[in-house]
């Protein structure tokens, strides 16, 4: 191993002790993009490498249905997604991260705020090509998605 290879190795395990020492938590230390779905506000903050540069209005699980909550990682993303469950309705932007739950836009901006979808989290439609946008710079495996009740 090379002199530059060995020295970036021993520079980047020191980072990750240190991290680990000073305690930051599991999901701080495992991804450098991080949405924060408060179901109980209907609001997703979006940090990215700790700091908090998005607070948005979502729409979560209206009565009837449930948005899961737990933290999971992207696994799938599509500019617009069709829900063959509910009739083509159109999800754009949307970044899948349980089953068939995700992160999509919405033309239904009047209900953001409020508990209003099949589960899913809703956005503005410009805020969720923000947030794909960002998981697509990032990448999926460098964003965590954590939905809190």
């Amino acid at each position: 191993m090379g002199d530059f290879m060995m020295m970036r190795t021993t520079i980047f395990g020191a980072f990750l002790a240190a991290a680990v020492t000073i305690g930051l938590p599991a999901v701080a230390q495992a991804a450098t993009l991080v949405a924060n779905v408060d179901v109980a506000t209907q609001t997703m903050t979006v940090r990215k490498h700790g700091k908090l540069i998005y607070t948005w209005k979502v729409s979560t699980a209206r009565g009837g249905y449930v948005t899961p909550a737990g933290q999971w990682r992207p696994y799938r993303m599509h500019r617009m997604w069709h829900s063959r469950k509910y009739d083509m309705a159109p999800m754009p932007f949307a970044v899948f991260y349980h089953g068939g739950y995700a992160v999509h836009g919405t033309t239904a901006v009047s209900r953001l705020g409020t508990p209003a979808s099949h589960g899913c989290v809703r956005l503005a439609t410009a805020n969720a090509e923000t947030f794909y946008s960002l998981v697509r710079e990032i990448g999926p495996g460098n964003t965590r998605i954590i939905v809190s009740k």
